[in-house]
């Protein structure tokens, strides 16, 4: 891509602003960050700290006065404030990028995909794990038929913190969209419905398991996809052991796979795309899954399958080539909308103990 980078604003510099979206806004070809809304003084020194040539604005409505000056909108802020924020810059007459949830429900999604259309605007969804390496990996496996046919599809986002941390996403304030369900299930829903398609019927228990939690630690989440493939989703802060993150089980062969996308950490630790080293999103060959038929993979049965690197800069450089020279969203808001109608009809099989068809 050539010609002047296009000017993001952000909004929100907590853990998606700071450590997702900003280093990879600052890391693609076509993008520049050009301001860093937050009204926290500590987090206003960390964004001049990390990015020195960043304005820092304390109020999104400083966004809306500088719109002519302004090309893409990221809204990084807590969940409640995803639509109203999405709605503003729309009206604005600037493309937005919202992290997950955009929204706390499918209705408002559909709304706010409306609007966008009505506008001509870009209106899309930060579903970052799409590009997660053992998601890249499955999907070709699935694709080159080393499966076969795919009946299981197991996926595991667990994590061991028996502390609560505090905050809006541990919130019982159902205005908040805070929990588990909304937070990691975005995830793994969103997966699940990119490799077998639209879903006929949902099972969930969602439960509060640590002291003075408020809202949903441990969810599992059964889904029945129109292909035929059942889904079963955890997504948990109370395991003491971990699963594997994927156990996908077809006609031909079975895949296991261990540990989480490198990515995230690398993102924590301070690297960047492009910077010296090695491989972005490469992981070491102890880590790479096992693909195999009747045989453990805890024995090492099967045969190790190498694991391509995870690419979260591919989401910005594909909103960067929307914007520049008409490519594809990558994640759109109806898309976004099909998962929400999961997560919401998982919310009412657990409250209500009953299986919710769609």
């Amino acid at each position: 891509m050539t010609g002047t980078p296009l000017r993001v604003g952000l909004v929100g510099y907590g853990l998606a602003g700071s450590v997702f979206h900003a280093p990879l806004i600052a890391a693609t070809q076509g993008l520049t960050l050009d301001t860093v809304v937050t009204s926290n003084p500590e987090r206003q020194a960390q964004a001049r700290a990390e990015h020195p040539d960043v304005t820092v604005a304390a109020s999104a409505d400083e966004l809306w006065a500088r719109a002519g000056e302004l090309d893409l909108i990221v809204v990084a802020s807590p969940n409640r404030t995803h639509v109203p924020l999405a709605t503003a810059a729309l009206e604005a007459g600037l493309p937005v990028v919202v992290d997950k949830p955009v929204a706390g429900t499918a209705a408002e999604a559909r709304a706010l995909a409306e609007l966008a259309e009505k506008r001509g605007l870009l209106l899309s969804v930060f579903q970052n794990r799409r590009w997660d390496n053992d998601f890249l990996t499955l999907r070709r496996l699935i694709a080159d038929g080393e499966l076969g046919e795919v009946y299981r599809f197991e996926s595991r986002f667990e994590r061991w913190r028996p502390q609560l941390k505090g905050g809006w996403r541990e919130s019982g304030d159902p205005a908040e969209i805070g929990g588990l369900l909304y937070d990691l299930g975005s995830h793994v829903v969103d997966q699940a419905l990119v490799l077998f398609g639209p879903v006929t019927s949902v099972y969930a228990e969602a439960d509060v398991r640590r002291e003075g939690a408020r809202t949903d630690d441990d969810t599992f989440i059964a889904l029945t996809h129109a292909s035929g493939v059942r889904s079963h989703l955890y997504v948990s802060a109370t395991t003491a052991q971990l699963g594997p993150r994927f156990r996908v089980l077809g006609s031909k062969a079975g895949y296991v796979k261990h540990g989480l996308d490198p990515q995230e950490a690398a993102l924590r630790d301070g690297g960047r795309p492009g910077a010296s080293g090695a491989e972005w999103g490469a992981e070491p060959e102890e880590l790479w899954g096992r693909l195999g038929a009747g045989e453990s993979p805890v024995t090492g049965g099967g045969s190790p399958v190498r694991t391509l690197p995870g690419d979260y800069p591919a989401y910005y450089a594909a909103v960067a080539r929307a914007l520049l020279s008409d490519g594809a969203n990558p994640v759109t808001a109806l898309e976004a909308a099909a998962a929400l109608d999961v997560l919401e009809a998982a919310r009412r099989s657990a409250a209500e103990k009953v299986t919710v068809t769609l």
